[in-house]
């Protein structure tokens, strides 16, 4: 049994076994299911340097691929590229939602919706990197400005591989904002004096341009200026919106509503004094200041990081008393004494206030200063002068007005009875910082009797605590002269305007003069001397004459009562004469006129008043001047700068500034040569002030540059050649150029007595006057349409 079992299960022996190579290769043959399991285990048996290369390779294109997809998923534009491999089945969407386009691209696009492409406006000195696109649309129905603004696009050129090797720049559409006008009832609402009733209107005004704000602004972003216009009788009103585009956020922001109601566009300013400027909106009507300052201050939200925020009088957080007195008095509109108080209120705190007051303070200055140069002027009638004064809180000057004269105290009583806000407000605001100041007294009294009689005005003067006997009595006596006493009945003629040049003479034969009631004595009272008025022009009642008189003729018989008849002094024989002294200020002296004379093409007049201060016959002092009350209504378009002129009409101030530096070559200011270029002129003239306003009656406004000597002399350093000895040349003189950039008038010809004195509004004339000052008399010239030129 032992012997079969070892059959069955032989030793084995050498020769059954199989040789050492053959159990190497029967040791690696389990290896082969690793190569049809697993990929990475293939790889792993290969040689070294064959691994690493290929594990390389594979993770750069897995890496390749998730940026693709992150790319795809968070900024398509990225990957656009891949657009030109693709099939268009698998085209990669675009993520602005659009393809880039062509600037002629986009304006077809716009043609197709009936909409215009605007003049596009640069949002960094590259305009083809990124700019401002208005889009416009055509009114209906439509005579003049007949484009309105429906949107603001901001455009950025692609920086794609595929759109920007192309020959034209592609830009995307960055952001837009779309427009519609303001309401009308805002854009009348300055209008409004407070007793008027707002009207219920939704009417939408169009915006027609859109400027950008140049020079230093706040903020890193870009200001523009929509703005429109709307005529309304002879004055015309701007309006619109002021638009902030932000590049972080790469968004526009309409951040403030704005109209004019003198036509003053917005611009920015220094006010406060804290290194950043205001923006300033000019909303004064006629004789009433109001100017609306803006700061930009920050604001908690994403999108919108900054707002404009008005700087407002209503409350103060600064405790003191005679501060907030000082805001009470500002807020009726006593800027001027509002002023000087709070610069004493700031001296007791040496010189320092909080910021909120510090603002308020330096916005009731801005207002101050626009009343003071008011009061300052030369007025045509009492009631407009007295006006100024009250305004700027000049009591006893305005007094002295009422005062002069029965028709100054009759005009003025008429100002104060169709008044009913501005100067009650003003005298009431003042007697409850100084409730015993006379003059005070005597204004509130008159306001009184004129809207409410005088029974009410003598019920309050005596009701007043501290009130003397003295002071009751002059009060009264001005009442009086409301009721006209003393004063004679005015005739059915028209009133005298006559315009002229005034001299003191000394003797005055009575033969050579003309009075309805002659022979009449000529006499002087106490403290009078007598006048000799040439007069330069005057009017009928139906047309304005000047001089000379060629077709003047009276008749033969009753040739005295013919001339006060048409000269209209039989109904107001008062005559102004108003005096340049050194310092600049003007004194107005009320003269009589007594009596007339016509010599050939001469008219002269004789007057009689007080004595005038002494004219050493300067040449840097203007003419002693005579008008009646009637004769003149001075017209003052508010100045701005040439550069503020230049955001407004860019075009037309590089072709005026080339045509201005020919003409003062021309008239020998500067040295003839080469015109410098527009930055140069720009940078020697650009804080030059003008005025615009419409001369020549063509609805299109004419440019005004008043330029003083020093600007002359500051402009012809380096060229002594260009000096002149006569000091005629020392006061201002003007040039004025059409709406085509023509000189139409200029004082800088070989005739350097001749001045523009002032713009003026003439009865019955639709256009307006110049009065112009020359060697012996004063000249009123208007447009000549036929001619061409001021006659």
């Amino acid at each position: 049994m032992a012997n079969r079992s070892r059959k069955l299960k032989p030793k084995a022996s050498k020769l059954n076994q199989p040789p050492a190579g053959a159990m190497k290769r029967v040791a690696k043959k389990p290896q082969k299911k690793l190569k049809r399991g697993s990929w990475l285990s293939s790889i792993l048996a290969m040689p070294t340097a064959a691994n690493y290369a290929i594990i390389l390779s594979s993770a750069s294109l897995i890496m390749a691929f998730a940026w693709i997809s992150v790319l795809f998923i968070f900024n398509p534009d990225e990957v656009s590229w891949l657009n030109k491999i693709l099939p268009a089945w698998a085209q990669i969407p675009l993520g602005k939602h659009e393809r880039p386009q062509t600037l002629k691209q986009i304006q077809l696009d716009l043609s197709k919706k009936n909409q215009i492409f605007g003049e596009t406006l640069p949002l960094n000195q590259d305009v083809k990197t990124s700019f401002l696109l208005p889009v416009l649309q055509q009114r209906a129905n439509c005579q003049s400005d007949c484009k309105e603004l429906v949107e603001l696009r901001v455009y950025e050129r692609s920086e794609e591989l595929e759109f920007k090797s192309q020959s034209e720049n592609y830009y995307y559409l960055a952001t837009q904002l779309s427009v519609t006008g303001p309401d009308e009832s805002f854009v009348i609402s300055s209008l409004l004096d407070g007793t008027s009733e707002p009207q219920d209107i939704s009417i939408s005004l169009p915006l027609t341009e859109v400027q950008r704000f140049e020079g230093k602004t706040p903020s890193s972003g870009v200001w523009f200026d929509l703005r429109g216009k709307r005529q309304q009788a002879t004055d015309t009103i701007r309006y619109g919106y002021v638009v902030y585009y932000n590049p972080e956020r790469t968004n526009l922001l309409q951040m403030l509503s704005w109209t004019s109601p003198n036509g003053q566009l917005p611009k920015w300013q220094q006010v406060t004094g804290d290194g950043t400027k205001e923006l300033v909106i000019d909303q004064t009507v006629g004789l009433e200041p109001h100017l609306q300052v803006y700061q930009v201050k920050p604001l908690k939200l994403f999108l919108k990081p900054i707002q404009l925020e008005a700087i407002s009088l209503q409350s103060s957080t600064f405790k003191d008393s005679g501060y907030q007195s000082a805001l009470s008095i500002a807020r009726s509109g006593l800027w001027t004494p509002a002023f000087e108080w709070l610069k004493f209120i700031k001296k007791q705190h040496k010189g320092v206030l909080p910021e909120t007051a510090q603002a308020q303070m330096d916005l009731i200055r801005l207002h101050s200063q626009l009343t003071k140069t008011q009061a300052q002027k030369i007025w045509a009638s009492p009631s407009q002068e007295v006006l100024a004064d009250l305004i700027d809180g000049r009591w006893e000057k305005a007094l002295q007005v009422f005062e002069a004269s029965p028709h100054n105290a009759q005009e003025i009583a008429t100002l104060l009875k169709s008044d009913e806000k501005r100067l009650w407000n003003r005298t009431a605001a003042a007697l409850q910082v100084n409730p015993n100041r006379r003059e005070v007294q005597a204004w509130f009294a008159l306001i009184l009797a004129v809207q409410r009689g005088e029974g009410h005005a003598n019920s309050w003067l005596k009701a007043q605590p501290k009130i003397t006997k003295e002071n009751l009595d002059y009060i009264q006596g001005l009442l009086a002269r409301l009721n006209g006493k003393g004063t004679s009945q005015i005739s059915s003629t028209h009133p005298s305007q006559i315009v002229g040049t005034v001299q003191p003479i000394t003797q005055v034969t009575n033969t050579e003069w003309l009075q309805p009631n002659s022979p009449a004595d000529l006499k002087l009272t106490d403290n009078q001397v007598w006048y000799q008025v040439e007069v330069s022009a005057f009017n009928d009642g139906k047309r304005w004459l000047n001089f000379p008189f060629d077709n003047f003729n009276p008749p033969k018989t009753d040739a005295a009562k013919f001339l006060w008849k048409t000269l209209g002094i039989s109904s107001d024989p008062e005559i102004q004469i108003v005096v340049w002294l050194p310092n600049g200020e003007q004194k107005i002296t009320i003269a009589a006129i007594k009596a007339v004379q016509l010599r050939g093409k001469v008219l002269r007049l004789l007057a009689a008043g007080p004595k005038i201060p002494d004219n050493p016959n300067d040449v840097l002092q203007p003419k002693p001047l005579a008008l009646t009350n009637a004769a003149l209504e001075w017209v003052q378009p508010s100045p701005i700068t040439l550069r503020e002129l230049h955001q407004q009409n860019p075009q037309g101030v590089k072709v005026m500034l080339s045509s201005l530096w020919q003409s003062l070559q021309q008239s020998g200011e500067f040295p003839v040569g080469a015109i410098p270029s527009f930055e140069q002129m720009q940078e020697k003239l650009g804080d030059w002030p003008v005025q615009v306003i419409d001369l020549t009656n063509n609805a299109q406004p004419e440019i005004i540059l008043t330029i003083s000597p020093e600007a002359i002399a500051s402009l012809n350093q380096g060229t002594p050649e260009i000096q002149r000895e006569n000091t005629e040349q020392r006061r201002d003189r003007t040039i004025i150029l059409s709406d085509v950039n023509k000189v139409i008038y200029t004082d800088f010809t070989g005739n350097y007595l001749q001045r523009l004195s002032a713009i003026a509004k003439l009865s019955g004339v639709q256009s307006l006057a110049l009065l112009v000052e020359n060697a012996h008399n004063y000249s009123l010239r208007r447009w000549s349409e036929k001619n061409q030129r001021f006659e």
